[in-house]
């Protein structure tokens, strides 16, 4: 137990001093905000900071620290280092960038900022890989949830076809995606999310206690630092593919900027992107521990990892029936309210591509329909057993992280292109980029599916580091030529 009380200690010191030291060096200033330079009443609306928070929270907080971290469980405690560090170091620097920096550009998509820093040809790549990241993300979170609630009601003893049962709530769940994405951001996501948010800090909460006192202590890093999946896979790279949201997330860089839209000061930025992503480093820890605690390795492997199932004996296992409502409402939040504005951000980024007035509720309209239909074959799809899930999650954890790859990049390009400390973005950049390269390689839904490469470190990690070096030294020496 005192290694996860020490990363969890770590975690909160990391806020306060590491976050302080980045935030002094991005220095908010007074300026205006597009919130209330630009107000349209649909995306760019003043939220007080506790919602703000809240909602940001809620936007990034999808399966991925639940399902995530609980299949990154399998490789025993020594995940509970790459959540710790990797959310003060890398995926809490990411998101506050990504944020900060489409506040300082008018509250700008991701794809739109990165080309600002990183040229015209990567912005274009961006626009494309992430919209295609987005409606996958929002088909991950709606047929996620979809197979919660079927688990829940199952486990409770309603009786009808599973298929059915999917299908209907995965039909309401996109229902409202289409609502929370079509109206102003203010009048369903800011208004409902501070209710979901009471139900995952008191989920969170409850899952922590029960871990703790459940009698089996929660094993430490130092006695398993070994490799111990049950399946003999690799830690790296794919223990920082699986633990994403957790750790260090892309998709949280196309959710920042619908918050970079509201705040009414820079000065928020701070306890709004990094304090957020800290949270949900917590998340992530909380039920890490429980999974290698409460079943391990060998069950966890069984049960397939993160999931439904899962997350339903966890919840069980800790709270008990009492608690097991409250808990599966706060998982089922997480999700719900990071594919809407998924489905959101996958408007706006549109848009932002093709100069269109979102304040015209005919051009809303326009986009919604596509974008909702095309995640709603995808669910559809697997629901009906056309397309396999596990497919689309797993192309969904590459593309992440390539993506979080990218914005690191970008924010060490305007660190260096205003003479500021670039190495607190270009040190996890370059991390990311072995991470991406070397998974790449090996993956077997990626290069992978040639014949000698599956799972193929002595190929695999010398082109990682390969890659990593090459782009750091790309970036250095675009950094020289500026100077």
């Amino acid at each position: 137990m005192l290694s996860f009380i020490i990363c969890f200690v770590i975690l909160i010191l990391g806020y306060l001093f590491y976050g302080k030291f980045v935030d002094g060096i991005f220095n908010p200033d007074d300026r205006e905000t597009p919130a209330v330079a630009i107000n349209d009443g649909v995306d760019y609306v003043v939220m007080p900071q506790w919602k703000l928070f809240l909602v940001q929270l809620l936007n990034i907080a999808g399966l991925g620290p639940i399902f995530g971290a609980l299949s990154g469980a399998m490789w025993g405690p020594v995940v509970f280092l790459w959540i710790t560090f990797g959310t003060v170091f890398a995926g809490a620097v990411h998101d506050y960038f990504a944020g900060m920096l489409s506040e300082r550009n008018n509250g700008a998509s991701i794809s739109e900022v990165t080309g600002i820093y990183l040229g015209h040809t990567m912005k274009n790549v961006m626009r494309v890989f992430s919209v295609i990241l987005l409606i996958m993300v929002g088909t991950v979170f709606a047929v996620g949830p979809a197979g919660l609630l079927v688990t829940l009601f199952k486990n409770s003893g309603v009786e009808s076809g599973v298929v059915v049962q999917a299908t209907f709530w995965l039909a309401i769940i996109l229902i409202y995606y289409f609502i929370a994405t079509f109206i102003s951001v203010d009048k369903v996501i800011g208004r409902v999310y501070p209710i979901f948010g009471i139900c995952l800090i008191v989920m969170a909460i409850g899952v922590c206690v029960g871990t703790m006192t459940s009698g089996t202590p929660i094993p430490e890093i130092w006695n398993n630092l070994g490799n111990v999946h049950p399946n003999g896979t690799r830690i790296w790279a794919y223990m920082f593919i699986t633990v994403a949201c957790g750790a260090i997330s892309g998709f949280h860089a196309t959710q920042s900027p619908l918050m970079a839209r509201c705040l009414k000061s820079e000065r928020q930025g701070r306890f709004v992107f990094y304090g957020a992503m800290v949270a949900e480093g917590i998340i992530a820890l909380i039920w890490a521990a429980a999974g290698c605690t409460l079943l391990g390795g060998a069950q966890l492997a069984e049960l397939g990892g993160g999931n439904a199932t899962t997350v339903y004996t966890i919840c069980t296992m800790t709270m008990g029936k009492v608690g097991i409502i409250l808990a599966m409402l706060g998982v089922i939040a997480c999700p719900i309210t990071s594919g809407d504005t998924a489905f959101r951000s996958a408007r706006l980024t549109i848009a932002d591509w093709f100069k269109l007035d979102m304040g015209n509720w005919k051009t809303r309209l326009f986009l919604c329909i596509p974008v909702l239909g095309i995640g709603a074959v995808l669910g559809f799809g697997n629901t009906l057993g056309f397309i396999d899930y596990q497919i689309i999650w797993r192309y969904f954890s590459w593309s992440n992280q390539t993506l979080a790859m990218i914005v690191l990049w970008a924010a060490a390009m305007y660190l260096a292109q205003n003479k500021k400390n670039y190495w607190i973005a270009a040190v996890p950049a370059t991390f990311m980029s072995a991470v991406s390269a070397t998974y790449f390689v090996m993956a077997p839904e990626c290069l992978g599916l040639i014949p000698g490469l599956t799972d193929n470190a002595a190929v695999g990690y010398p082109v990682g580091i390969v890659v990593a070096i090459a782009f750091l030294a790309l970036f250095l020496s675009k950094v020289k030529k500026a100077a």
